[in-house]
């Protein structure tokens, strides 16, 4: 498992490098655990989280798989950007594939009217 995380976050840093969050185009950064996902916009000149959203702020009424919530935590955060003023974003995956659920963030911010 340790292997596992230290090459996440190899390809994160080596992700990082080239990804720079403005003002102008805030960061959005994606965080996945086993049981929960988390999205922040962080604008790096400042080092400050502009908006943040997880998928423990949903009020789900039935069952969801975690990509239909993942999808949901995408919308959110970008339904958030939108009330900050927020329209275009740099898309930081943080070293994971861009498939499954941080697939699914990403078309749900896309939806939600941020663009990447």
């Amino acid at each position: 498992m340790r292997k596992k995380l230290s090459k996440r976050e190899r390809r994160k840093l080596r992700i990082r490098k080239k990804i720079f969050g403005t003002k102008e185009r805030p960061r959005l950064c994606v965080f996945r655990s086993n049981k929960h996902i988390y999205a922040q916009i962080i604008d790096d000149t400042e080092g400050k989280t502009l908006v943040s959203a997880r998928d423990q702020e949903l009020k789900l009424s039935e069952k969801k798989t975690r990509i239909e919530i993942s999808y949901e935590v995408g919308k959110l955060i970008a339904q958030k950007a939108l009330e900050k003023g927020i329209k275009k974003v740099v898309f930081d995956r943080s070293g994971y594939k861009y498939h499954g659920r941080v697939k699914a963030l990403a078309e749900g911010a896309r939806a939600g009217g941020l663009e990447f």
